[in-house]
Order: structure tokens, then C-alpha cells, then sequence
């Protein structure tokens, strides 16, 4: 019996391994080829596990079977010079050799006596250089040359690397190679951002770089086949509300699609159970565990929150309030992939929205002394008045001490919010969460199982902006409509006064109040 194939979350997808998308179908592959005959440079770049290796690997076995014409081809990873850091002599030698290595392997071969011969002569500051124009010059078809993971390189070794390649670009096709894709996460732009340092002149080296284009998402089609490559393969359905939750979880986004559906199908010992379908429930479960088990793709976007221009980018989407981030700093964090490429600007997907603030207040919720139990009413249902009146009286006491302790300063009241429902929630039910720019809130929705029915309650935080009635006015027509969209029992607007002059008497109350359609909405003052 031949093995099943899986979902894969980690390195290239092998088609007789993988359940998969062809890897050229998320580009204009005509237009891609296109560039490489008119002997263009270019940038592929997409954010980290979208699957950039495995479209170039597969635009590797295209050329190479001469659909762009009779070329050359040859694929290297520079992951490793990495490592060399600001030694470019050292970084020189390790791309040398691993563009040999692969041209060992799936060339010719002659390319390792070429690049010891040129790094003797020349040195190492022109080997890299030198070595093409021998290479390109020696081989009997024009040579083109994929680049992976460019962007790891750090400081004076990019530098060096893409001077080294402009220098040659005007010998190219006869003499240097006729097309170079160099592929990693950020755009053009960002490395040369990543290069501004004092000293640096002679003209850009980024000027032979014709375009940037971005490895897209999965579709819905794509998405959709992928679920049905396993149906076929095992038997085992996806129940209609699954396949639309894993579309809206995931946007489409490849690691976490594959991540998902391998946990729910692999992993969990009831989705291993072919004669059941994959439901609803599975797919959430899955969700939390991949968020709790903070896999290596989820660690990494929770690092990057540390970064300056990303603080600059994420923290105005957590508060609601206006950005003053510049456009090089919305760039950057859309290759990284935390907000969507397109606009308006906002977190990419639900389940990175909602790894964001989790990241942001994982000491919290480790140390919140938080029971579920006692928020939970004698029929089982969640007593979120006494949850928020909890609050009220925590954030009081506490608030000094926990605003000194957030990265994301500006969006600390809410994040504590968000913490301490998802501390007392997460219990038994769940914490959906909906924030972005120029909103001047922030919506959670909290769902909480009572028999076979979900209740659904809003809780939605505004910053006291001006006086408080005209703050409550807006708050509660933006509290009705959310809860109209998300056919909530009830609603309750919480209103944070940063005010210094203002005392805690002032600050903390209760209010009982209608939202429009007479639906209830509790405002409480903290």
C-alpha cells in the first residue's frame, strides 16, 4: 500500500509527499518568464513559509526543460553566509560553494573548479563576480540564476553581493548570468533601507533590479483542493462549516492552511479517525493548539512585535487610533506578512490577530490569578457583569504596575482587558477579537458554550476622547452594530479615562443603557 500523503508545514512541498497547489499557480508565470527572455534582474519575495523554495525549485525544472528558451539554470540557497555576518571574504566563500554544490548536483558540475580559481585570483571582495563572468562566459546556454533567502544576508555581505552584480549586469548574457531572481522576504526597498549606513556612495545597487514581485496566497480553489486531495486519499470529509472556518481563519495564508488541517487530521487522535468527519469543532480545537504551542511560524511573527517600525505599524491597530508609521514601515510589516497586503491596513488574518495581543500579554496571562469557575453562573452560563466588574476593581488597584510592563504602551488598558477576558474565557469558551486603524475601538466578542447553543456577548473598549456623553453616544451606536453583525444577548461598552486629574471615584462606574433596537448594553467607566 503507498503511503499517504500529508500536509506540509515545513520545507519544500514534494508533490508525491504533499497534498498540494501547483507552485508556479500563485504567479503570472508568462510575465515571469517574460522578464527572464528580455534578461531582467528581479526580486520574488513573500513572507516566511508561503512557499517560495518550492516555486523556485519548480521554475528550476521549467527553464530547465526549455520552456523559456534554451537556459541555463541553477538554484542556490544563501542561508548559511548568514552566519558570516559583516565578513563578506567568509560569506563570499560560502555562496560560492553552495551555488556549486547545486550545479554539482543538478548541472553540470563545472562551476567548483571555476570559483576556487577566481577567489584565489581575485580575492574575495571580486570572487563572486568573477566567478560568473567565467562561468557565464564558459557555458554553452545563457545562464540564469535563482537565489534564495538573499534578504538573511547581513550588512556589508548584502552590500557586497549586489555591487559585486551590478558591476557585471552589463556583461550579461555573454559574459554574466542573463536573468538573477533573488528571492527572501522584503521588497527592493526594504533592502536598501536595510543598507542606509554613513560612508555608503557610488550609486545604487539596487538600480539593475527591474521589479519585485509577491508570491500570493492560497485562493479559496486552492484551499478547497487541497481539502479534497485528502478526501480522495483517505475518504475522510470536511464538514461545509470546517471548510468555510479554515477559508475565514486563514485567509488563505499557506503555513497556517497546511498547519491547521495537519493538526485537526494528523495529530489530533479523534481526526485520525477516517470514518468521521473533520467538523467545526476539530478545526478550533486545532487553532488553539497551534496558537498555544506557539509553533516556530507563530514565534517568529510574535519576535518581530518587538521591532521597533513594527510597534510603529501594530500598536495604532491595537488602540484604534491614527498611525504616524511611515510607508516604509507599513512595507516592511506587509512582507513580513502580519498585516494584509492590500488595503485597508489590517492584521493579516483572525488567527494572527489573535496571536498579536497573546504575544504581547503572555506574562499576563501566566500570571493573572484568574479561575473560571468563578465567573460561571449556577446554569453553566458566563456572569460577564461580575467578570467586568472584576476588572473595574483589578484594573484600579493594578493598572500602574502592568502599564509599566507592555512593549505596546499606548494600547496597554486595552491589552490588559483582553488578557484578563481571555484568562477567565479560554476556560470553556472562546475570545474573538476585531481592531485596526482609525476605529477608535476595540471589539471582542466572547462565546460561551450553554448546552448545544453558543451565548455570544460584546464587550467593546473605547479610550474616553473628549467628554464622556458624546464618548458613550459613539460607543454605544458602535456597540449596537457589532452586536447586531455577531447576534450577541448583550453588550457592554468599556470606556478607559487616562485622565491624571480625575480621581477613581470619578473614573470607575456603572451604567445600564439601550443601544439602537432596544438592545441591552451595560457602560462601565474604568
Amino acid at each position: 500500500m503507498a503511503p499517504v500523503r500529508f500536509f506540509n508545514t515545513e520545507g519544500p512541498v514534494r508533490a508525491e509527499k504533499h497534498y498540494s497547489v501547483p507552485p508556479l499557480a500563485r504567479l503570472d508565470l508568462e510575465y515571469l518568464l517574460t522578464l527572464i527572455r528580455r534578461e531582467k534582474y528581479f526580486v520574488l519575495h513573500a513572507p516566511r513559509q508561503t512557499g517560495k523554495t518550492t516555486a523556485l525549485l519548480a521554475l528550476r525544472e521549467v527553464l530547465d526543460d526549455g520552456a523559456a528558451g534554451d537556459l541555463y539554470c541553477v538554484y542556490a540557497n544563501l542561508e548559511e553566509a548568514q552566519a558570516a555576518r559583516e565578513d563578506f571574504g567568509l560569506a563570499a566563500q560560502i555562496i560560492l560553494s553552495q551555488i556549486a554544490s547545486q550545479d554539482h548536483l543538478f548541472g553540470d558540475g563545472t562551476f567548483r573548479a571555476i570559483w576556487k580559481d577566481a577567489l584565489a585570483e581575485v580575492g574575495p571582495g571580486r570572487a563572486i563576480g568573477e566567478a560568473l563572468t567565467r562561468w557565464s562566459a564558459a557555458a554553452p546556454k545563457p545562464l540564469v540564476l535563482l537565489l534564495d533567502e538573499v534578504d538573511t544576508l547581513v550588512g556589508d555581505t548584502l552590500l557586497s553581493l549586489l555591487r559585486q552584480l551590478r558591476t557585471g549586469y552589463p556583461q550579461r548574457p555573454g559574459a554574466f548570468p542573463q536573468s538573477i531572481v533573488l528571492c527572501g522576504v522584503r521588497a527592493v526597498r526594504d533592502y536598501r533601507m536595510h543598507l542606509e549606513k554613513p560612508g555608503i556612495s557610488g550609486g545604487s545597487p539596487f538600480n539593475i533590479l527591474n521589479e519585485s514581485l509577491r508570491l500570493g496566497d492560497f485562493d479559496r480553489e486552492h484551499t478547497g483542493g487541497l481539502l479534497a486531495q485528502h478526501t480522495e486519499e483517505t475518504g475522510q470529509r470536511f464538514a461545509p462549516d470546517a471548510v468555510e472556518a479554515l477559508w475565514e481563519q486563514t485567509e488563505g495564508q499557506p503555513w497556517l492552511v497546511n498547519a491547521l488541517v495537519y493538526q485537526a487530521c494528523f495529530r489530533s487522535p479523534a481526526g485520525r479517525d477516517r470514518s468521521r468527519p473533520i467538523t467545526l469543532g476539530d478545526l478550533f480545537d486545532a487553532r488553539e493548539t497551534l496558537i498555544q504551542r506557539r509553533d516556530t511560524h507563530l514565534d517568529q511573527l510574535g519576535d518581530k512585535l518587538r521591532e521597533e517600525r513594527v510597534r510603529r505599524v501594530i500598536e495604532p491597530l491595537l488602540t484604534g487610533g491614527d498611525s504616524r508609521a511611515s510607508g516604509y514601515d507599513f512595507e516592511y510589516v506587509r512582507d513580513l506578512g502580519l498585516v494584509a497586503a492590500d488595503a485597508p491596513t489590517r492584521i493579516a488574518n483572525p488567527i494572527y490577530r489573535e496571536v498579536v495581543p497573546r504575544e504581547l500579554t503572555w506574562i499576563a496571562q501566566q500570571e493573572l490569578d484568574l479561575q473560571t469557575i468563578w465567573y460561571v453562573d449556577e446554569d453553566g452560563g458566563l456572569d460577564v457583569p461580575k467578570l467586568l466588574s472584576r476588572f473595574q476593581e483589578f484594573f484600579r488597584e493594578h493598572s500602574e504596575h502592568w502599564m509599566g510592563r507592555f512593549d505596546y504602551r499606548e494600547a496597554g488598558a486595552q491589552l490588559l482587558l483582553q488578557a484578563y477576558c481571555h484568562r477567565v474565557v479560554n476556560g470553556g469558551g472562546r475570545v474573538d477579537r476585531e481592531y485596526g486603524l482609525g476605529r477608535r475601538r476595540t471589539d471582542l466578542l466572547l462565546s460561551w458554550p450553554r448546552g448545544d447553543e453558543w451565548s455570544r456577548f460584546v464587550v467593546e473598549c473605547k479610550v474616553l476622547d473628549g467628554s464622556r456623553e458624546a464618548t458613550e453616544r459613539q460607543g454605544l451606536e458602535q456597540t449596537a452594530a457589532y452586536m447586531d453583525r455577531c447576534g450577541a444577548e448583550a453588550g457592554h461598552l468599556v470606556i478607559f479615562d487616562r485622565s491624571e486629574e480625575r480621581s477613581w471615584e470619578e473614573k470607575i462606574y456603572r451604567k445600564d443603557a439601550e443601544g439602537a433596537g432596544g438592545r441591552p448594553i451595560t457602560i462601565w467607566g474604568v
